[in-house]
């Protein structure tokens, strides 16, 4: 009944929203659809004073859903904010976003998926390992560029990954991958010719995958030592 009652409210909030503003959603829908990234900041800036909110909110959204790719937001967000503002707002907005999908998504499916995971030997043993390493399993897989979100949303919410985990992971590796992403975006679609910037970016960001993949490898070893 609360579930029900969870879902009926999701669907009352956009019932709200469209009779509040009736172009407002198929207009987002169908900008979305076409993925323009200019048309999109451009649409952005059209909310002046609450561009920022706006933003925040409708890059938080999209990542609650977990599509379309959260690039087309994070980059727009670089055209009219800057760089650095831009990257931190997205990180921010997107981060708030995947931990509701993770609460939603627990919330209407974890019991479920505990009913098939104590059937199986192998996915008790991944439920346990994702309760023990997930935190840093989570933070590398949210460093790594282009990964679909919503996938590690899924994964994230159907584990036994803690809620504090989830939500630190996420906003430490989103700041490597949505800044590449972002940073790609803006250069390619402003034409930057001094690559500089996205080389120092990239590098980081693999330095930050690699000691992270380090120290899970070494964390992993030395729990089985312990076990042992």
């Amino acid at each position: 009944m609360i579930k029900i009652l969870a879902a009926l409210l999701i669907a009352l909030l956009f019932l709200i929203i469209h009779l509040a503003n009736p172009a407002l959603l198929p207009q987002l829908f169908g900008m979305l659809a076409r993925g323009d990234i200019r048309e999109t900041a451009a649409y952005i800036e059209s909310f002046g004073a609450w561009a920022v909110l706006f933003s925040f909110l409708l890059t938080l959204f999209i990542n609650a859903i977990g599509f379309p790719p959260a690039i087309i937001f994070s980059t727009a967000n670089t055209l009219i904010f800057g760089i650095a503002p831009g990257i931190f707002l997205s990180c921010v907005a997107e981060t708030v976003g995947v931990t509701i999908s993770f609460l939603l998504l627990r919330f209407f499916f974890r019991d479920a998926a505990k009913t098939v995971i104590v059937k199986s030997k192998t996915l008790s043993n991944l439920d346990k390992y994702s309760g023990r390493r997930g935190f840093v399993v989570m933070l590398i897989a949210r460093m790594v560029p282009y990964f679909p979100s919503g996938i590690l949303n899924a994964l994230g919410a159907l584990s036994a990954l803690s809620l504090r985990d989830y939500v630190i992971a996420s906003f430490i590796g989103k700041f490597p991958s949505t800044g590449i992403e972002a940073i790609i975006g803006h250069d390619t679609i402003t034409k930057q010719d001094e690559p500089t910037r996205l080389i120092v970016v990239c590098v980081l960001a693999v330095l930050l995958i690699a000691g992270a993949w380090m120290y899970e490898r070494r964390a992993a070893k030395a729990a089985k030592k312990i076990e042992k």
